[in-house]
């Protein structure tokens, strides 16, 4: 573990459920989502910081990996850290929690800083890996 786990916590209701009733595959993606930016806004990389620098962060690629199933008004903690950062992009490690604490999801995310005028990826700067816990906050 690279940076310090954040943790996000959430309750589940009804519009996160499928027709089964329980959380739909695409909404993982939402809720952990949800826990990046958490993330990062609270380390002083929000929505108005990457509008003002024209940098953000994006996801090159996810795998997910279901373990055990997430239903109504059930209590979730997501753990969010960096596992390693190498050049350009970074790998971030999420965990969905129950409130017993089983692992109900897994997720793995490489992750990049994207400049918004240039539409590349950019080397990490030290303002954006103070942001992912990688780095000392200025």
């Amino acid at each position: 573990m690279l940076s310090a786990a954040h943790e996000y916590t959430v309750l589940i209701i009804e519009r996160h459920l499928d027709t089964f009733g329980h959380v739909n595959n695409a909404t993982y993606l939402d809720l952990f989502e949800a826990a990046r930016w958490d993330w990062i806004t609270g380390n002083g990389f929000g929505l108005e910081r990457i509008r003002e620098l024209r940098q953000g962060p994006t996801v090159l690629e996810v795998t997910l990996r279901f373990r055990r199933e997430v239903k109504n008004r059930q209590r979730i903690t997501i753990k969010t850290w960096v596992e390693s950062y190498e050049g350009k992009a970074g790998i971030v490690i999420q965990e969905m929690r129950n409130e017993s604490g089983e692992l109900c999801c897994e997720g793995r995310f490489v992750c990049g800083l994207f400049d918004l005028e240039a539409r590349r990826l950019l080397a990490p700067t030290p303002e954006w890996l103070a942001a992912v816990g990688v780095a000392p906050k200025a």
